[in-house]
């Protein structure tokens, strides 16, 4: 019966919404159409044609046929629906098992078949119950693998933040630090060329005394020459009449001198220039500064814009909390593995600090042992007494302002003392390991230590 309806089914279609007729109209031309399909159509047309054969329609068309509208309807009434989607395809019986193997819903004839023998099988509720319970868990696996993502993003963006922030503050000090040298430059060039300038002075006036006379004796002898010219253009009469006359200005009264004596010319020393320049440019960068690593400073600790010091703050700071970051202090930029290297910590009035240098493969997540066995070498102050590491040092009866480190790496040796006095607080011999970093650490909310480089006339 099925088969026999989709026969006709063709014959009971739009061909403009291609579903079975609703309010059927003809044409004249014998082409039917839903009557609401045919008005839409033609709304969009100059001239009412019809939209299968484009023949042109009077103004009483369509007409409508109740027959053919009561046949359309029985024809959807009897048209077979499509197979529901909780039936089994193959059996038409209701699916109420679902096979764990084959992972789909079965119905009652399919688990008896050969196909699903000795396959697990549930009904669909118990199934589905513990299906989505599998899922739930996977799903909360995957929602803790998203979180974590997102925080490892929030890092990162926090990261890129703090990046973009380091690399603009040190672009500015990059610019900052070589305008020093542009202008130092800039003040030995015009130095130089004043210099030479009035070295050449007194040559250049004396050139220009001369280029004066000589014009004036040319002037002098052109006129003379010139009178000449103009006797000898008289009269014969009237020549030799004034021959005399023009004897006398042929007459030079003494010989002009053409040579002009000049102290020879001497090449500017330019190279020597150059080089003296380099050279006291040097003394502007003899001492590099030791400047602090923002990235290694711990949550209380901060770092000021040119690096240069730092404060203890009493509101942890939420930092990105990379490998490099220590879990108390903080670090400098520089680290050292051979040479002589020296730096001042201004600590004046400040009554908790500690100083030293640290071996580059310690654990920087936890706290420090005060020794060089932790490889860690330090001088500390704190509560009223220095402390080398863990031993007390001597009565020292003045506060030092300026604490100078220096480490003598080949040597072994890193001593620290007030330069200002000449005096030497401790020293650490023995040797280092390893590359070494400068350390500090203050726990003082009212002052700031600050970093200088030590200068040579101080060591």
């Amino acid at each position: 019966m099925a088969e026999a309806l989709s026969c006709f089914e063709e014959d009971f279609t739009c061909i403009i919404c291609c579903e079975v007729f609703t309010d059927p109209v003809t044409l004249k031309c014998s082409h039917s159409l839903c009557e609401k399909c045919l008005q839409r159509f033609w709304t969009t047309q100059d001239v009412a044609r019809c939209p299968v054969c484009r023949k042109e329609c009077s103004h009483d068309e369509p007409t409508k046929s109740l027959a053919f509208r009561a046949l359309c309807e029985t024809f959807k009434k009897r048209k077979p629906s499509a197979v529901s989607g909780d039936v089994c395809p193959e059996h038409k019986e209701e699916l109420k098992l679902f096979c764990f193997k084959d992972q789909q819903p079965i119905c009652l004839v399919c688990y008896t078949s050969k196909k699903h023998e000795n396959h697990k099988c549930s009904p669909v509720d118990e199934a589905a119950g513990n299906l989505k319970r599998d899922l739930k868990t996977q799903m909360n696996k995957l929602q803790e693998t998203l979180d974590k993502l997102k925080k490892a993003r929030e890092s990162c963006v926090k990261q890129a933040e703090l990046s973009k922030e380091h690399i603009s503050m040190t672009e500015n000090q990059i610019k900052k630090e070589f305008e020093k040298l542009h202008q130092f430059l800039r003040d030995e060039e015009e130095k130089h060329i004043r210099s030479f300038q009035k070295e050449m002075q007194p040559q250049d006036e004396k050139l220009k005394a001369r280029m004066k006379e000589l014009s004036k004796q040319i002037s002098d002898l052109s006129e003379r020459m010139a009178a000449v010219w103009q006797d000898m253009e008289e009269k014969n009469i009237t020549f030799v009449q004034n021959y005399s006359d023009t004897i006398k200005r042929l007459q030079s009264p003494s010989a002009p001198n053409t040579t002009l004596r000049l102290q020879k010319y001497q090449h500017y020393p330019i190279q020597t220039i150059i080089f003296t320049t380099w050279a006291r440019m040097q003394n502007l960068v003899e001492h590099p500064p030791v400047t602090l690593d923002p990235d290694t400073a711990s949550s209380k600790l901060q770092v000021s814009e040119d690096y240069t010091s730092f404060r203890y703050v009493e509101m942890q700071m939420h930092n990105f909390d990379n490998p490099e970051r220590l879990c108390v202090g903080v670090l400098a930029s520089q680290g050292f593995s051979s040479g002589v290297h020296c730096w001042d910590v201004d600590v004046r009035e400040s009554d908790h600090w500690m100083l030293g240098v640290v071996g580059e493969t310690v654990n920087r997540k936890r706290l420090y042992k005060m020794d060089p066995r932790s490889r860690f070498w330090c001088l500390r102050f704190i509560d009223g007494e220095y402390k080398k590491g863990y031993k007390p040092v001597g009565c020292i009866d003045e506060w030092p302002s300026i604490i100078r480190l220096q480490l003598d790496f080949d040597k072994g040796e890193l001593r620290f003392s007030e330069p200002f006095r000449n005096r030497v607080l401790c020293t650490y011999t023995g040797g280092f390991p390893e590359k070494v970093f400068p350390y500090f650490c203050s726990g003082d909310f009212f002052k700031s230590l600050y970093l200088f480089p030590a200068y040579k006339g101080h060591f």
